[in-house]
């Protein structure tokens, strides 16, 4: 397998970085240390390399029906500069990725997925274009991105431009010069729960932008840092609490799945919705010691399986093990006591309402 690098991939080895392989690219998974990442996040401000995710270009006279046909939001509502949280439903339950879709012009649209499924999504989406009249381009490789995240990101951003970023909302982008770098991307989004951006950067001028960040005061942040950042937060992530085999209602996320469109699988998910969901993806902390690991069983009180974990960790804010996993619709309540198979021994742990934090 040929492993990639992001053209931040020299910085991360000058900050003596934990490397790691993820989404086929040599990534850094922490700095100076997972606690102290996540903390100067919650409390002062961090930046990411996240330039693994993927970036398709979609446009032409379809462009909007497409997006309407292959995504489970309403992309309709979008207008120039706004951005939507969706998913691509598959056409047997599931889903194939979760991304985000920004509105550039009138059917001119970036999708923003996830590293690791950037062939398959292209795959997916190129499959499904049949019939449409329009441009479907992966221009991953030409596109850097930095996450700035933490509730001094609008201050230390704002010495970089002459834009007001305090002014850009959540879940919106504005084109700014950054740096001396015109023409950059920036939308007021990211996957820690904190106040934040991403800089979406052509290649060369990554390591400029790094640079003046980290000597403005933000402190460099590994993958590690970013997973315990986003569970505290209830948010998903690909390949653990969604995949090929879960509905985006069994995950929680009938907030992004519209019916008033017509899109890939909707009458199946349409029909779960009515007849009632077997299984629900919920939070819960650990009562007893111990920490919730992926695939870990979850069982009722009297040893049967019940459902699995998909994510877990030890909270740094919270002080606790939390989790996310499937369990029987019986047990999805807030309150509900369950168990979690952990090696050879079963811990006891409550069904919490998320975000935990």
């Amino acid at each position: 397998m040929n492993i990639k690098k992001t053209p931040l991939y020299e910085k991360h080895i000058k900050l003596e970085a934990r490397i790691v392989h993820f989404a086929g690219f040599e990534m850094p998974i922490s700095y100076s240390g997972i606690k102290e990442e996540h903390f100067a996040v919650r409390e002062q401000v961090g930046m990411f390399d996240v330039s693994h995710m993927g970036e398709f270009l979609v446009e032409g006279k379809d462009a909007l029906a497409f997006l309407q046909k292959t995504t489970s939001n309403d992309v309709a509502k979008l207008s120039p500069g706004q951005i939507q949280y969706s998913c691509f439903p598959n056409d047997q339950g599931g889903i194939v990725d979760d991304l985000l879709v920004y509105c550039l012009r009138e059917n001119n649209y970036m999708l923003v997925v996830n590293g690791a499924n950037i062939e398959k999504d292209f795959d997916w989406l190129s499959k499904q274009s049949a019939g449409f009249d329009l441009k479907l381009e992966n221009v991953s490789d030409e596109i850097a991105l930095i996450a700035l995240q933490g509730p001094k990101s609008i201050e230390l951003l704002q010495q970089l431009t002459d834009t007001d970023v305090s002014a850009l909302a959540y879940y919106h982008f504005d084109k700014m010069t950054v740096d001396g770098i015109p023409n950059l991307l920036v939308s007021a989004t990211g996957y820690t729960g904190e106040k934040g951006f991403e800089l979406y950067i052509p290649p060369n001028d990554a390591p400029q932008i790094w640079e003046k960040l980290h000597s403005l005061g933000a402190v460099p942040c590994g993958l590690a840092c970013r997973d315990t950042l986003r569970l505290e937060k209830g948010y998903c992530l690909y390949g653990n609490d969604i995949d090929d085999t879960t509905s985006p209602l069994e995950a929680g996320l009938g907030w992004i799945t519209k019916f008033n469109k017509d899109f890939i699988n909707k009458d199946a998910l349409l029909a779960q919705k009515e007849e009632g969901l077997s299984k629900r993806l919920v939070g819960f902390e650990l009562v007893d010691k111990g920490i919730a690991r992926q695939d870990y069983p979850i069982l009722d009180k009297e040893g049967n399986t019940i459902g699995r974990v998909t994510s877990g960790t030890q909270s740094p804010s919270l002080g606790k093990a939390i989790g996310m996993g499937y369990v029987d619709s019986r047990f999805k309540k807030t309150g509900s006591e369950l168990f979690i198979g952990i090696r050879k021994k079963v811990v006891k742990a409550v069904v919490v309402k998320m975000p935990f934090l």
